[in-house]
């Protein structure tokens, strides 16, 4: 397997998802008003794509287990370029809703492919620089994005937007379904009452938390439905969720801290725009601006993060970040002056950009190659649920006020509070031998107790 095509691969659907959620955010007002919509209509283009990705993930990280993540990866490409390209020629919004989630759909068959193929390619103790890589181009993705995406929408219109993304994805997924992978289908069964379960259980969860707070019902399914997937879970011969991978400690705590971190963020962010255009006063070119660190310190702390990760482990990398990401946002919360305010979102940048790719590598290398799908899509929906709930919580803590000290304040603690989570996580390396991925990617699953 050519591991620079893979990692290529990797990169650009990353981006290409990444991409396509910074874009539509610049771009939703002018959709509002070119077709006619309500605001909940809009909303629902967001919503309706977040639901398909995030109840598909495990199990769209499961196919590629069983049918190979490069041929996942080519069909989700393929699919998800298509429905950019629909979303383009769109007539209506019902269009735009029912287009984005065939695409969160196709979405979520490529994204844990994106990690699986790392997982295939590269033996474990080579991980870090291509997960690395990875981070850093989603940072670039996410600064780029929105510079982009407004001069498009300013000039060419909201659909220009959405072509950006039809070719690359076209030709990835041509490329990827034209090379014959060694393997193609692999002797993991499907758990399709599980995948069934768990997709209830995830809809109903990210629904709740974006209607908050009238939606009660859906959390009551969710919790229902939650409870039925642990059961059937622990009866069944072959779940959907390996236990060589909910068994480890390290995995548990890698996605902890990835949801604790992701919901930070986006919590910060959400809340940070209304202290930026609300309270400071500043126009949206200039909020861009002052937030623009955020983007630079996250694409320079990844390469770092593989450095760190080599000299003194996870453990202690993830502990800081986590520690930098929280000061960030609390200095967030108390700034007025815009070079604090830029040195607040550096500090926020630097300390998720260390997170992500350090989580990410624990939670990918201590699978087995055989579970690199579903791996991959544990990681993929902590990074999907996580955003959710951030602003879910920032949304409630501002209340009718719209005071954005309050949320924030307690986002630094959910992220001091994920800090605790790295004490379930590996520490400074030892060197070891490597079978290229056969037994020394296999960890050893705790005793019940």
């Amino acid at each position: 397997m050519n591991r620079r095509l893979v990692l290529v691969n990797s990169v650009v659907g990353a981006v290409v998802v990444a991409f396509d959620g910074t874009v539509l955010t610049v771009a939703q007002p002018t959709l509002q008003r070119d077709l006619g919509a309500s605001f909940a209509q809009v909303q629902w283009t967001s919503t309706g794509y977040l639901i398909a990705v995030a109840s598909l993930l495990v199990f769209a990280g499961r196919l590629g287990d069983r049918y190979g993540h490069q041929r996942l990866f080519g069909v989700g490409m393929l699919g998800f370029g298509a429905a950019s390209a629909g979303i383009a020629l769109a007539p209506g919004v019902g269009w735009v809703i029912g287009l984005r989630v065939v695409q969160g759909v196709f979405g979520a068959l490529l994204q844990p492919a994106t990690l699986g193929m790392l997982r295939a390619a590269f033996p474990p103790d080579r991980l870090r620089t291509p997960i690395a890589v990875r981070t850093a181009a989603i940072g670039v993705a996410a600064a780029a994005g929105p510079v982009l995406g407004g001069a498009l929408v300013a000039g060419a219109g909201w659909r220009a937007v959405f072509l950006l993304n039809v070719v690359p994805a076209l030709v990835l997924g041509v490329l990827a379904l034209a090379v014959r992978p060694a393997r193609t289908v692999s002797g993991v069964r499907l758990d399709l009452p599980g995948a069934l379960l768990l997709a209830i259980t995830l809809a109903c969860l990210v629904h709740a938390l974006v209607a908050l707070p009238g939606r009660f019902w859906t959390a009551a399914a969710a919790a229902v439905a939650a409870v039925a997937f642990v059961r059937h879970e622990r009866g069944t011969a072959s779940p959907l969720l390996p236990r060589d991978v909910i068994g480890s400690s390290a995995v548990g705590s890698a996605l902890g801290m990835l949801v604790a971190a992701s919901a930070a963020l986006s919590g910060a962010l959400f809340a940070g725009t209304f202290l930026l255009q609300d309270v400071l006063g500043l126009d949206p070119f200039r909020s861009a601006l002052v937030s623009l660190p955020l983007a630079v310190s996250m694409v320079l702390a990844a390469p770092l993060c593989a450095v760190l990760l080599r000299r003194v482990g996870a453990r202690r990398t993830t502990m800081v970040a986590m520690a930098v990401l929280a000061l960030g946002i609390l200095v967030l919360s108390r700034a007025s002056a815009v070079p604090v305010l830029c040195a607040a979102f550096a500090l926020v940048g630097a300390g998720f950009g260390t997170v992500l790719p350090a989580a990410t590598h624990v939670v990918v290398r201590h699978a087995a190659v055989k579970s690199a799908g579903v791996a991959g899509g544990l990681q993929q929906t902590a990074m999907n649920v996580g955003p959710v709930l951030g602003v879910a919580a920032a949304t409630a803590l501002m209340g009718a006020g719209g005071d954005p000290a309050p949320p924030l304040g307690v986002l630094a603690a959910l992220a001091l509070a994920g800090a605790v989570a790295s004490r379930g996580l590996p520490g400074r390396p030892t060197p070891t031998s490597n079978d290229h991925g056969h037994s020394s990617d296999r960890i050893r699953v705790p005793a019940q107790r």
